[in-house]
């Protein structure tokens, strides 16, 4: 079909030098040609074109002055990139890698993953060039609200309700709320992954790492196996990583590794959770301090092997939970895991395997969770605490578990029934994108042209 070479051509023109934003459309548009085979009146309906293309583009200059009074200018965005299911969700990414083509992509993976929840939810997503790593709290919080003077006038819990992601925690939402509160007066539900005190929900900085465990656990199921004594490979040492270590240390199994920009930690023993979180979550320090108390853990570091290898993907396990960054495991990163023995791969990451690497899982025909599938777990319960706030509650711990169990349970349904319908019941990428899509585009249909 030519509508996915002319749709791409044309992105490249509109949108030049965005190669991530790039590839996640030529991934979802190539698992469409079977659905646009059996249904070609969502090619009547200019669905692809209207769906590529945000509805609103916001980008702006960040001034704010550091420690030493000297003003520092960053880069801001917010891409509004589909609204038809509800308002626009998705995190904030705060990074030094951070482009107009990082946030584009994140936010057109943003619309499906989010119909896969089954919730009222659109997909955005937003950040900035600055990277909170080494700086200090007061710069930190002079950044967050200089930032939030700048996007307060476009957001709102009815049109669009941001979240963290990369470099933005408890700490950033914390300044970004105080500031958009600060400007406009009100008291409302405008960000997600707040503190427990003023709206937060239980279980929401879990919920990313929990729910691709609980996808990994789905799938394993459905081919008659369990995660109990699994040895599990992680990626990662953020948020993701550490709360995916501790759903799979909960579930019998064995987490060995995790990594940060430095290198990959190997621990045979399995992770010491405790020392972890105690290294990342209140030092902010690196993985490399965890071989002071842990004698048979050893540190890799990234220039111990090539480009497009890294250690995290070349050490024997059964499971592998890729958590850090985009396009962060190769197809050479693949064929190790899949000679290595690896049968399953749960994305906590967002478009964390390059095309290469997903087409390697597929044709392996393994147990493989793309991320907008196996990390929707986190937005799912960013809508949860929208929830909450709407009705001034605060729902347990088990409440939310098991919803995000639920949720989880039912996006692994809704992608291999999918799958199966279109004659390709291994290819979860396929469902997930299919089943996605669908949700989305018949409701844009149904709005009429907007």
């Amino acid at each position: 079909m030519p509508y996915v070479r002319d749709t791409l051509n044309n992105l490249k023109q509109s949108s030049p030098a965005q190669t991530e934003f790039y590839q996640a459309a030529e991934e979802v548009l190539e698992c469409l040609r079977p659905l646009f085979q059996r249904c070609p009146h969502y090619l009547e309906h200019n669905i692809i074109e209207r769906i590529v293309e945000p509805e609103r583009q916001i980008m702006f200059r960040i001034c704010w002055t550091d420690d030493n009074g000297k003003v520092q200018v960053n880069k801001g965005y917010r891409v509004q990139f589909n609204s038809a299911l509800g308002p626009y969700k998705g995190g904030l990414r705060f990074h030094s890698s951070v482009t107009s083509g990082t946030i584009k992509f994140l936010g057109f993976e943003q619309i499906f993953k989010n119909a896969l929840t089954g919730l009222s939810i659109g997909g955005g997503k937003g950040g900035s060039n600055f990277d909170p790593k080494g700086r200090s709290d007061g710069e930190v919080m002079r950044f967050c609200q200089a930032y939030m003077t700048e996007l307060y006038r476009y957001i709102g819990s009815t049109t669009d309700v941001p979240a963290g992601d990369i470099g933005v925690g408890p700490r950033e939402i914390g300044y970004l709320y105080g500031q958009y509160k600060r400007i406009t007066g009100r008291y409302e539900g405008i960000l997600t992954g707040k503190g427990l005190n003023w709206g937060g929900s239980i279980g929401r900085k879990e919920a990313t790492g929990y729910g691709a465990v609980y996808f990994a656990q789905n799938m394993l199921t459905a081919r008659a196996e369990t995660l109990q004594g699994k040895t599990c490979l992680v990626s990662g040492a953020g948020n993701v990583a550490i709360y995916t270590i501790e759903k799979l240390i909960e579930l019998g199994a064995k987490p060995i590794t995790c990594s940060d920009s430095g290198g990959t930690l190997h621990d045979p023993d399995g992770i010491d959770l405790a020392l972890l979180k105690e290294l990342k979550e209140v030092q902010r320090t690196s993985l490399q301090d965890y071989l002071k108390t842990r004698d048979n853990a050893h540190y890799i570091t990234a220039d111990e092997y090539p480009a497009d290898d890294h250690a995290v993907w070349r050490i024997n396990a059964d499971i592998a939970f890729p958590c850090a960054t985009q396009n962060e495991l190769t197809a050479a990163d693949a064929d190790a895991l899949l000679k290595n023995g690896i049968n399953c791969v749960s994305e906590g990451a967002n478009m964390p395997s390059t095309t290469d690497a997903v087409n390697c899982f597929i044709n392996a025909k393994i147990a493989y969770g793309p991320g907008k599938a196996a990390n929707a777990g986190g937005v799912a319960t960013s809508q949860l605490e929208m929830a909450q706030n709407s009705s001034m509650e605060q729902w347990s711990l088990e409440k939310v578990d098991e919803k995000l169990k639920a949720i989880m349970a039912n996006i692994h349904q809704q992608c291999a029934d999918t799958a199966a319908e279109f004659d390709d019941p291994t290819n979860l990428v396929l469902g997930a994108n299919i089943a996605g899509f669908r949700r989305v585009a018949d409701t844009m249909i149904e709005h009429g042209v907007v």
